[in-house]
């Protein structure tokens, strides 16, 4: 007894207890677990979060797929946790799924943890001392830690054939009970064992659970969680193949790698029960557990695929930025306690804790990141802002190569007004267009139509035949706002009654940017061949061309209403 109680010792936060009535005879080997367990933590989630020794922790895809937004979530808070603790951030690829786990998909999630900024310390493309970093290398390991259990009595040989299991279950199932392993090889002897390895039989290796008691650990986000152990049952940790089971690997893996803290999904939580007995039956010290909440879609249901993009991958393609992900994947669950919402990565590293971050689930707003990237797209220097529009417009082939400065102009004449790079090309396409008769049949149009627009269109068409219109545009903005002020003296209008129609004559529509800095724009769109044919530029030209045939009498009247029409002619 003396020496399994020295066997449980190790875990500043669990502790096991055996039953003084443990029976002995060929079950000696098997009483350091006992016939009962019970679990008490006793380090609060706070202290656990101040680790005596160096913080280590882990981000562990399987690479059966995209990097999941939730998954980047989950290495992210591993990141920032591990750099605001100055601990090591440890990336292991989990490809025990033979069938479905590929090296493109590792290829892939490894390269949108990269643009994410999300660098590990280990892993398995720059290695490390506890390598190798793919379960599919360890199995050598997982062979060695199963025998030690075997040598122990913590699990045993089960040559329980799958029509035998399932047998079982159909039983536990008639009898109200939780459908458990329950059969012979638990208790069979020596004897028993040495001739069904004689004969052959196949056989998996099953942890031996106690069958009262119960487990309790205090989760760092969660508080305390437990569990009934006679739920359980005795669970495989080897198939018959010689493959290791997913909860034994990871058990051992985060042991040997020294990881101090499991940052994870709360769909781990479950796991959480059989990894604690196979920590404690090896003898490993126990790490801190934190069950992250699920990323939820706006109908509170679970974030899949049929409410949208939800990989990372996805949102790169669409024109995210890097930055502006982190920033709403740690939003998240998590803040500050502020009322700021932007934060870069270094300022992420420097306020997070781990106490900070929530229990319930977090509602995925697709609008909300895509108007924090427009925080972050605004907040780039400017030089680099300018260069990503034009390279995004040259790549799209509404730009070509000039040294006019018209890119320049455009990126920040249209910046404000775009959450998305790839939106810089609409946004440039719809200002160099002219959907003018469009937009005077439009309802939204009709107060502006009405305000004797035809007066403002006849004023501004001689301003432009006498060069006066394209004289001040050629000074740029200045030379626009001196020229508008005495054009709206000369017809006494002025604010909206003089802005709004003028707006609806040059650039053909009833909302846009700043209009001095439109009508420069396309103005030197018509001089300095910087734009192509894909741009849908209307020059000034060709402009005034349609607005001089505008007949302005026959579109009040199609803009008179059926109720006006029908009033009769006073007598």
């Amino acid at each position: 007894m003396a020496a399994a109680t020295t066997l449980l010792a190790g875990s500043p936060w669990l502790r096991l207890r055996l039953r003084p009535d443990a029976h002995a005879g060929h079950f000696a080997r098997h009483i350091h677990l006992g016939r009962a367990l019970s679990a008490r933590s006793r380090v609060r989630a706070s202290a656990a979060d101040e680790p005596a020794g160096p913080v280590r922790v882990r981000f562990a895809p399987s690479p059966t797929g995209n990097l999941h937004v939730g998954g980047a979530r989950t290495a992210l808070f591993n990141y920032l946790f591990a750099r605001s603790k100055g601990g090591r951030f440890v990336l292991r690829v989990e490809d025990t799924d033979l069938e479905r786990s590929t090296r493109q998909s590792e290829e892939a999630v490894i390269a949108d943890l990269q643009w994410l900024g999300l660098q590990w310390d280990e892993g398995p493309d720059v290695g490390g001392e506890f390598g190798p970093y793919r379960q599919s290398e360890r199995n050598s390991l997982y062979k060695q830690y199963a025998e030690k259990l075997l040598d122990s009595g913590a699990v045993y040989r089960c040559f329980c054939s799958n029509e035998e299991l399932e047998q079982m279950k159909e039983v536990a199932k008639q009898r109200q009970l939780p459908p458990v392993y329950m059969g012979k090889w638990a208790t069979a002897s020596d004897v028993e064992v040495e001739q069904e390895l004689e004969k052959g039989t196949p056989y998996t290796y099953r942890f031996r659970v106690p069958k009262e008691g119960s487990l309790k650990i205090n989760d760092l986000i969660r508080g305390e969680v437990s569990w009934n152990l006679d739920t359980l049952g005795d669970f495989v940790i080897m198939r018959s193949n010689g493959q290791p089971v997913y909860n034994f690997c990871v058990t051992v893996d985060d042991a040997t790698m020294q990881i101090s803290h499991v940052i994870r999904a709360e769909e781990h939580l479950p796991n959480t029960l059989r990894q604690a007995l196979i920590y404690k039956a090896l003898g490993f010290p126990m790490p801190s557990f934190a069950h992250v909440s699920l990323i939820l879609a706006p109908d509170k249901s679970k974030l899949s695929k049929r409410h949208g993009a939800t990989s990372v991958g996805q949102y790169k393609e669409m024109g995210y930025l890097p930055q502006a992900m982190v920033n709403y994947l740690a939003l998240l669950g998590w803040g500050d306690g502020t009322e700021n919402e932007f934060f870069t990565i270094d300022d992420l590293v420097e306020k997070f804790t781990i106490n900070r971050v929530n229990k319930s689930g977090a509602v995925f707003d697709a609008t909300k990141l895509k108007w924090m990237n427009g925080q972050h797209l605004r907040s780039i220097p400017q030089d680099e802002l300018i260069k990503a529009f034009e390279d995004q417009w040259k790549n799209t082939g509404i730009l070509q190569e000039s040294d006019s400065g018209f890119a320049k102009e455009a990126a920040e004449l249209l910046k404000d007004g775009i959450d998305l790079i790839t939106e810089a090309d609409a946004a440039l396409t719809n200002l160099l267009s002219y959907p003018l008769h469009a937009t005077l049949s439009s309802d939204e149009a009709k107060p502006v139509v009405q305000d004797k627009i035809s007066v403002v269109a006849s004023g501004l068409i001689s301003a432009y035949d006498s060069g006066e219109l394209n004289q001040a545009l050629t000074e740029g903005r200045d030379g626009w706002q001196k020229w508008v002020k005495g054009f709206g003296k000369s017809l006494k209008r002025k604010g909206k009654g003089l802005f709004m129609p003028l707006r609806v004559l040059l650039t053909g529509k009833l909302h846009g940017p700043e209009m001095g800095g439109s009508m420069a724009l396309i103005h030197k769109a018509g001089i300095c061949g910087a734009v192509t044919p894909q741009s849908n530029f209307v020059t000034l030209d060709e402009r005034f061309r349609i607005l001089k045939e505008v007949d302005w009498e026959s579109l009040a009247k199609e803009q008179e209403s059926p109720a006006e029409s029908a009033v009769p002619a006073a007598s």
